[in-house]
């Protein structure tokens, strides 16, 4: 027991701590130690450091630029280059490989331990982006065959280009709804409108819609804006703002999807019910897609039904044994490549479309096309949605992209992954593709499979290729409600996202509003108007929260230098006469009311009313002494002996309007504001004589958040309150020095390091001037007209004063603020504590 004991004292010693040092203002602090100078860099300087620096290295992860090196002198850039570090060839190579990620990861390929692998995951992928590929192209309007084009020619470039070594390069649902979204407001049915006597094979009368001039426009707006969409991604990161998907929050994104997947559903349903409808773009328009879809539900195609509803369940459920036995199952069951081949099969040899009337692909073209410039003309319609296309498509690769390169511990480049995917769209757009991300589905295929690299990546685009080539004819059986119930399938993760809304209001009620918001509004507004709106709620709320943030006042735990909550803790103890108060929250415009109104909250009074009430009681005063009701001396205010004291008047007195005339003579006396006035004001009571404002939370003040700060310190100042500052940031210090913030009234010695810090100070002041009493207040009453008043001075004894003492109690005679008694007995207890002090 007595080896345990001792070998517990060391751990006891380390729970606590001393610290001795001195008491730290800002002004103190620097004169103790020197601030070391920042040194402004050279031009040549600047210049060799940008033949250092490695642009948007994908080492660097996912924040794009490392900070540049920065040497003991202080400066950023005092390195010199040697030994290579210069503009050499060496770096011109880290150069071209931060540009060309794949001369990074391709030299250390382990053909023998991932080729294999690599192979394995890339069949399996490329099967699944041939069928989604078919699948989305339903979701972008445009014929099914582009959508094998679009699961092609994005994979060529990434490849070379990209820095995520696992993700899935083509069709997403999200973007591809949202391409068609645009292709179907720009070209509607009702712009291809022919007679039908016109029409090859029609005929009955009428007007029918030109397919084929109408298939042609689409894919020409969905190229276009393919195009544009990769020169903004382009742009975004030649810029280097790869930051700027930060401000889509998982909440918005997670509201944002789940919106995305209800619309895609609406979209497909009426393909599975192989019902026609018109195709609405815009506000409501879901809601008017649905309504037409149940008026006209009678014409639903049993055919077309059936074979939907069964690729539905048994995609779902094959998904299902494929989630809980995947630890089981080496390579998972590519379930809608064998639906797809089945249903194709039965089609055929059913002959569904002439029986039944299914509809069916019909055609897709075999070989590629040649490339086509874009409609430059077409781009001033659809620069809005091309930018937020852009940024979801972004966003959702890169999200997908950080998942996988956390647990496979590597990084990726934001801003390189905005340039891979911009020259992707760009090299894809002149190949009649539309815009291209990842797919959650098909990347989780090609990690869970085996990939390691993009090898697998490139080897599932060449099974894309044989199906292009070859393939193509013999899927032009397969109904459309198959590829749409495909579609359907891959949906359930995004609506399982509605689950995470009743832990996001547990944990954090704010994020699960923003959440909900961005999916309603995404729903009635649409997809590109739903995530305008939800960006800009969610920097609503934290505008709100910076301009209505959390303050208290805080009190000290005692035997310690902490202070926390006065309202959370039981043993807080506030310093006497000192109020604390901590604003969390940088100071601007927009919140400067709320640290004003924080401030009469915790002090318990406004320094200006109070200033102003004290002006008022002065006033009355000096009109009480002008018409002779009081007596000034140089000891007090007393009333006339044998007249009844008509000081005391009501305070809802009408006030005299006349000007107070220039003072000629000022006598000095003694007003303690805290005890009963000779006039009836209600002053309200100052019970303290500090005020700390803990600004540890504060990063930042805006000009406007300095001058009302300094006119804070003067209006308690005024009221004989001392304002301190303490837990500040260095940079704020600067800043209030940039904005002639220190004058001789406010200097850098009411700024302290810590709370604690300021309370000790503050303690030290009211030890030292304890013989003077810290709440009397010396005031100047001035005489009303430029004759001079004659003051009494009276010289009395003791015996006299006890006489007017009683007066005072017996009488009712008025003997006010008559600091005699008082200052007597404080000097004979200073001369007491001298005694006692003496050997």
């Amino acid at each position: 027991m007595a080896a345990g004991e001792r070998a517990a004292e060391p751990l006891a010693e380390l729970s606590h701590y001393v610290v001795a040092r001195p008491i730290y203002s800002e002004a103190g602090f620097q004169d103790e130690n020197e601030r070391r100078p920042p040194l402004p860099p050279t031009l040549r300087e600047r210049a060799q450091a940008a033949c250092r620096w490695v642009p948007g290295g994908a080492r660097h992860g996912a924040g794009g630029r490392p900070p540049p090196p920065r040497s003991p002198a202080g400066s950023p850039h005092r390195e010199v280059a040697a030994g290579g570090q210069g503009c050499s060839k060496k770096r011109a190579f880290q150069i071209t490989k931060s540009f060309l990620p794949i001369l990074e990861w391709l030299p250390g390929y382990r053909v023998k331990e991932w080729l294999v692998s690599d192979i394995i995951s890339g069949v399996s992928t490329g099967l699944v982006a041939t069928l989604q590929g078919l699948a989305y192209a339903l979701l972008a309007s445009v014929p099914v065959g582009y959508g094998l084009y679009s699961a092609f020619f994005p994979i060529l470039t990434y490849f070379f280009l990209g820095t995520s070594r696992h993700i899935s390069v083509g069709p997403f649902p999200v973007v591809s709804l949202m391409v068609g979204s645009v292709v179907l407001s720009m070209a509607p049915d009702e712009n291809f409108m022919i007679d039908s006597s016109n029409a090859t094979g029609a005929n009955s009368t009428g007007t029918v819609v030109d397919t084929e001039s109408r298939d042609a426009q689409r894919v020409l707006i969905a190229s276009t804006l393919t195009f544009l969409v990769g020169i903004l991604q382009v742009i975004f990161g030649v810029l280097q703002i790869g930051f700027i998907v930060r401000y889509l929050a998982d909440p918005l994104v997670g509201g944002f999807t789940t919106a995305a997947a209800f619309q895609v559903f609406v979209s497909q349903l009426k393909i599975v019910l192989n019902v026609s409808t018109k195709n609405y773009n815009g506000v409501l328009s879901i809601i008017y897609t649905l309504i037409e879809t149940f008026e006209r539900i009678g014409t639903t195609n049993i055919a077309d039904l059936i074979a939907g509803l069964l690729t539905i369940f048994i995609c779902m459920v094959v998904k299902e044994i494929n989630d809980r036995f995947k630890h089981k199952i080496p390579i998972p069951i590519p379930i809608e490549v064998i639906v797809t081949i089945v249903a194709t099969g039965i089609s055929y040899a059913a002959d569904l479309e002439n029986k039944y009337n299914a509809g069916i692909v019909k055609s897709i073209p075999r070989g590629f096309l040649p490339p086509e410039p874009p409609d430059v003309s077409l781009f001033s319609q659809m620069i809005a949605a091309s930018f937020s296309i852009a940024i979801v498509a972004y966003a959702i690769a890169v999200s997908v992209g950080k998942v996988y390169a956390t647990k496979y511990d590597y990084a990726i480049d934001g801003n390189q992954e905005f340039i891979a995917f911009g020259i992707s769209n760009i090299f894809s757009g002149a190949f009649s593709c539309f815009v291209a991300t990842t797919a959650l589905s098909r990347t989780a295929v090609q990690e869970s499979t085996g990939g390691k690299t993009q090898v697998a990546g490139i080897i599932s685009a060449g099974i894309v290729l044989i199906a292009i080539v070859a393939l193509g004819k013999l899927l032009e059986p397969l109904q459309k409600s198959v590829l749409a119930a495909v579609v359907i399938a891959n949906l359930k993760g995004m609506f399982m996202q509605v689950f995470d809304v009743p832990r996001l209001w547990r944990q954090n009620k704010v994020d699960a509003m923003i959440w909900v918001f961005t999916c309603v509004a995404s729903i009635i507004l649409g997809l590109d108007l739903g995530l305008l709106a939800g960006l800009l709620f969610g920097l609503l709320t934290v505008v709100l929260r910076v301009q209505f943030p959390s303050w208290g006042g805080f009190g000290n735990i005692p035997g310690t230098d902490i202070y926390k909550k006065v309202k959370d803790y039981k043993n807080i103890v506030e310093p006497e006469g000192v109020k604390i108060l901590r604003f969390s929250s940088p100071i601007f415009y927009a919140n400067i009311d709320g640290l004003k109104s924080s401030l009469k909250s915790t002090v318990g009074f406004d320094a200006v009313k109070v200033y102003n009430k004290r002006l008022k009681a002065l006033r009355k005063i000096q009109k009480l002494i002008k018409k002779g009701k009081l007596k000034a001396t140089k000891n007090g205010i007393i009333s006339e002996p044998g007249i009844t004291n008509e000081a005391f008047e009501t305070d809802e007195e009408p006030e005299d309007n006349e000007d107070l005339q220039v003072p000629t003579k000022e006598v000095e006396i003694q007003v303690d504001w805290n005890s009963e006035l000779p006039v009836k004001v209600n002053i309200p009571k100052v019970p303290i004589h500090s005020l700390i404002l803990d600004f540890g939370a504060v990063t930042f003040l805006d000009i406007v958040a300095v001058r009302s700060i300094k006119t804070i310190i003067r209006e308690f100042e005024r009221i004989d309150v001392r304002v301190y500052f303490a837990s500040y940031q260095d940079n704020l210090i600067s800043q209030l020095e940039r904005s002639a913030f220190f004058d001789d009234i406010v200097r850098k010695d009411i700024f302290f390091l810590t709370v604690h810090d300021a309370v000790l100070y503050i303690r030290n002041q009211m030890t030292c001037s304890d013989s003077q009493d810290p709440i009397f207040e010396k005031i100047s009453l001035m005489q009303e007209s430029k004759e001079p008043i004659e003051f009494t001075e009276t010289t009395r004894t003791d015996d006299e004063l006890d006489v007017q003492e009683e007066g005072y109690k017996d009488n009712g005679e008025r003997f006010l603020w008559v600091p005699i008694l008082r200052t007597f007995s404080r000097m004979l207890t200073s001369l007491e504590r001298l005694e006692l002090s003496q050997p």
